[in-house]
């Protein structure tokens, strides 16, 4: 999306006459739905300046186009500044800048990382540059089919090398600065001479409207990747923190001893690429001959990524790298180098079948010289989920480990909108945020009125997209699972709507699945999946009462009950009234973060359906309206609380 979008010669009267930072807030306001607080705009107002010195000649035309803020396709990223035009052959280029107002930095020993004093270990500007260009000609179809050239570049305009000891021109990141050169305090004609290269004639913004106009193809899907990741082609690329902190497991990988344990805590919200992450590194250290496992309680992610392996990769060595959680139990201490623990939030003190009673967090610990948990608190779905930030680092205090923590802030489904998962986190109660409607959000949220439509709307998307990700339909576990045992009955039923939930016979598979469109997934056959697009129906067990949003447990099917709110029932019993007061908190986390599951799992779009009707007209007025009377004074405290998008300032 273009954020702020205007000719050269509009620019530079913009930034002359001081307008440029106002501007380009309003429009992230309008466009973004997102208010920018008063450090990022001196930063654009800082380094803006700077590159209309760099514009300001006359070879380069007036009628250029000059982007600034580009949210770069189903990410959360955005470019710093863009300039286009053509060339002599009148062929469509894009100019990519990633800009800093750094002034010094130091070497690290990890591939494209720097450490600078105010951020620490950072990206490499030449490195985010030219991923951003990566992902853009990977997801812009226009960018392809009309062969529109990129050409990234990093301008650190405060910054003077030392050339004895250089250190962001150093050869060691020599591969990235190839890709995308970098410009420093100096080079300021160097820079223009790039520009000038690739843009010799104005395009008026023509090229920056077909890239905006270009259709998105869908993320490519990681367990699609597996395979050609495990032979060594590079399928995913990191960009920004995914990048940042892989190459800082990577080097704790190197230099743990089995006399100081160490732990990283990976923290991120659904979609922010913590399984991307998992699986480069499990790819990257089983290279580097590491006794390395992939470790998940949620068997839908680990039965298919196991299925897409299993036609190059015997099925001993398949089973040696995707582990539940429980056969740690009793493993020696130290037995594996590293332990790659995705979905940590679903760690337990014993699992579904009661066959296992411990600590899950202790044992993987226990088992490794570091353990890597990637978490998200609010995709706990059972009660009896015990993994937890908390949990964590008591049981590493158990092994005097060495605790590193860490956060991956950037969204790469829900089509890259972090503001989406905001509004949906405010809209279900799960946190307040500064988002209390959709508007300005780029992602297709739906409330049709009707299952069948639901579920027609979602077929239809399965075909059009065609992707490997698909389309499927989910629902709360509110309707008994019938066909388990009867396969000729229906499950859910709803008016002269009739549907099964996934076979049986499927078990974890049932995503990747042949039929699977026609059935109704669960959060245990989709969680730690995504799709193209996802259709949601809402069972009674998500509510409105009395204008608040509520959740009834007694709505949920006995069985799923009796495994994700085990101990609700006697709980809810207890004379200790503090002990029906913790029950009943424990089953609303659960079930509200039922429903942010599943309700996140599109990559570019969800559809949803609500039993409850006045929950559908609650999640319509959300949508649209802003009539809610929220104190300004407090909403600017969110946003500004909530902003740490300093690109400029990094």
């Amino acid at each position: 999306m273009l954020v702020y979008a205007e000719e050269k010669k509009d620019f530079m009267l913009h930034v002359r006459d001081n307008r440029i930072s106002e501007m380009v807030a309003d429009c992230m306001k309008r466009k973004l739905g997102r208010r920018v607080g008063l450090p990022e705009q001196r930063s654009w107002q800082a380094s803006l300046q700077h590159m209309r010195n760099i514009l300001d000649d006359t070879a380069i035309p007036d009628n250029s186009g000059i982007a600034i803020e580009y949210n770069v396709p189903q990410t959360g990223k955005r470019v710093d500044f863009i300039i286009s035009g053509y060339d002599d052959n009148q062929t469509g280029n894009i100019i990519i800048v990633e800009l800093k107002q750094w002034d010094e930095a130091k070497l690290t020993k990890m591939d494209a990382v720097v450490r600078v004093a105010r951020f620490g270990n950072v990206l490499h500007p030449s490195y985010q540059a030219w991923s951003y260009k990566t992902v853009m000609e990977d997801y812009n179809t226009t960018i392809q089919q009309e062969q529109i050239g990129l050409y990234p570049c990093a301008y650190l305009h405060n910054y003077k090398e030392d050339k004895n000891e250089p250190i962001i021109k150093n050869a060691f990141y020599e591969d990235y600065l190839r890709e995308a050169p970098v410009f420093l305090m100096d080079d300021n004609e160097k820079l223009r001479s790039f520009i000038k290269r690739f843009i010799k004639h104005g395009d008026k913004k023509e090229v920056l409207y077909k890239i905006e106009a270009g259709k998105i193809r869908p993320s490519k899907n990681l367990a699609n990747c597996l395979t050609s990741m495990m032979e060594g082609k590079r399928e995913l690329v990191l960009v920004d923190d995914q990048k940042t902190i892989y190459e800082m497991a990577l080097d704790l990988a190197d230099t743990v001893t089995g006399k100081k344990k160490r732990v990283l805590i990976v923290r991120g919200g659904p979609g922010t690429g913590k399984t991307v992450v998992a699986i480069n590194l499990i790819v990257e250290l089983t290279k580097r001959e590491k006794l390395v496992q992939y470790v998940t309680s949620n068997a839908a992610p680990r039965a298919v990524y196991e299925s897409r392996l299993s036609s190059t990769m015997h099925k001993t060595r398949i089973s040696n790298l995707f582990k539940g959680a429980t056969v740690y139990q009793d493993l020696d201490k130290n037995t594996m180098d590293v332990l790659i623990v995705d979905e940590a939030h679903r760690l337990s003190a014993r699992n579904l079948l009661n066959t296992y009673k411990g600590n899950q967090v202790k044992d993987l610990i226990n088992a490794a010289k570091l353990t890597v948990f990637f978490l998200d608190e609010s995709q706990k779905v059972l009660i009896e989920d015990i993994g937890s930030e908390e949990e964590i680092v008591k049981q590493a205090k158990v092994f005097d480990a060495e605790v590193i923590t860490v956060d991956l802030p950037s969204q790469f489904r829900c089509n890259g909108s972090d503001g989406y998962l905001a509004w949906l986190d405010n809209t279900l109660g799960i946190r307040e945020t500064a988002n209390v409607t959709l508007e300005g959000i780029d992602y297709d949220f739906q409330i049709v009125d009707s299952p069948a439509e639901l579920h027609l709307l979602i077929r239809e998307k399965n075909v059009l997209e065609s992707s490997e990700s698909g389309s499927r339909v989910v629902a709360g576990y509110c309707w008994p699972w019938a066909s388990k045992k009867n396969p000729s009955v229906t499950d859910i039923n709803i008016g002269d709507y009739h549907a099964r939930w996934n076979k049986f016979s499927d078990g974890s598979l049932w995503a990747i699945t042949e039929g699977s469109i026609d059935e109704i997934g669960c959060i245990h056959t989709c969680q730690g999946l995504e799709f193209d697009y996802v259709g949601v129906i809402i069972g009674e067990d998500l509510i409105v009462k009395n204008g608040i949003i509520t959740t009834q447990p007694e709505a949920r099917d006995k069985v799923d009950a009796n495994k994700t709110l085990r101990g609700y029932k006697t709980m809810i019993k207890d004379k200790d009234l503090s002990v029906v007061e913790k029950a009943k908190l424990m089953a609303d986390e659960v079930i509200r973060n039922t429903y942010k599951v599943l309700l996140t799992r599109g990559q570019k779009g969800c559809y949803v359906y609500c039993c409850n009707k006045e929950l559908a007209e609650y999640l319509k007025r959300r949508i649209r309206d802003s009539y809610y009377n929220y104190n300004e004074e407090r909403l600017e405290y969110l946003m500004v609380a909530e902003d740490t998008d300093m690109e400029y300032g990094e």
